[in-house]
């Protein structure tokens, strides 16, 4: 099971990044319940593991100007391989598509574009998204406003498994 080459400390302060990445090292390892030098070993190992892929801020798009969130549904005209990998390098390119992910079923692939207005996204969509190669439908949605936008994954959940499995 993914996660059991993990710690319950490693978890803890995975968890705790996640919640604060700008907090120090010294506060982090007050947290989970170690000292400074262990910990800061610890980071660096879950940084080279993979486990921490980096650091950011998570900005507000709607106060710096991007009040336009869609949710575009691409179908293919090919699902080979080499078809797919290519539409996902094509949306690695569209600076409007902030996440795509690859879907089985109905619709091949999801995207999640930010724009500052309307006219921007359609001009993307029309200009660069339906004219892409290989692609044969899109249909979208405006997000009219969101919930719920928790980045990461629910630690608690991961730590209720893994005592239900230990």
């Amino acid at each position: 099971m993914a996660g059991t080459r993990l710690d319950q400390i490693d978890r803890k302060i995975l968890a705790e990044l996640q919640a604060d990445g700008r907090m120090t090292n010294v506060e982090l390892a007050k947290r989970v319940g170690i000292s400074a030098p262990p910990c800061l070993r610890r980071v660096r190992t879950l940084e080279e593991s993979g486990y921490i892929k980096g650091y950011h801020a998570q900005v507000d798009s709607r106060e710096l100007g991007f009040e336009v969130q869609v949710f575009a549904m691409v179908g293919l005209v090919s699902q080979a391989e080499s078809d797919l990998s290519a539409f996902e390098e094509k949306c690695r390119g569209w600076p409007l598509v902030r996440e795509c992910h690859m879907l089985n079923g109905e619709v091949d692939f999801i995207l999640k574009c930010v724009a500052p207005d309307l006219s921007t996204f359609q001009s993307f969509l029309t200009g660069q998204l339906t004219s892409a190669e290989n692609v044969a439908s899109v249909k979208t949605s405006l997000v009219i406003r969101g919930a719920k936008d928790e980045p990461g994954v629910p630690f608690d959940i991961l730590e209720e498994r893994l005592s239900r499995t230990a």
